[in-house]
């Protein structure tokens, strides 16, 4: 079941000149470690990825929050998606995957842990 998206992160090549904009429209972090830097606002996180660019991430990418990853990546494929992250464990069992759509358009998939 797809739960929506809340989740919104931009990939970085300078964290800390990125955290000084972010900073400036969002305020302090959550988050504030060298391989991730969170916000909130309202019901939306905003992290920024220093890896993100190493990983394939050409800009930010909205996560849809989703129950089973693999089978609703499987669907995109089957429907003409292509995987362009494989699914990985982003820490304490938060599953991640980016598929694109027929035009490249990153779609980010999120599994919280069970």
């Amino acid at each position: 079941m797809n739960t929506g998206t809340n989740t919104l992160v931009v990939p970085v090549r300078d964290l800390a000149a990125a955290k000084a904009v972010y900073g400036a429209l969002l305020g302090e972090p959550h988050t504030d470690q060298p391989y991730y830097v969170g916000y909130r606002l309202a019901d939306t996180e905003v992290g920024l990825d220093p890896n993100g660019h190493k990983q394939g991430m050409t800009g930010p990418v909205t996560y849809w929050d989703v129950d089973d990853l693999e089978k609703t990546a499987a669907g995109l494929v089957a429907a003409g998606g292509t995987v362009a992250s494989p699914a990985r464990n982003v820490g304490g069992g938060m599953l991640v995957a980016i598929v694109a759509d027929a035009d490249g358009n990153p779609i980010g998939l999120r599994q919280l842990p069970a």
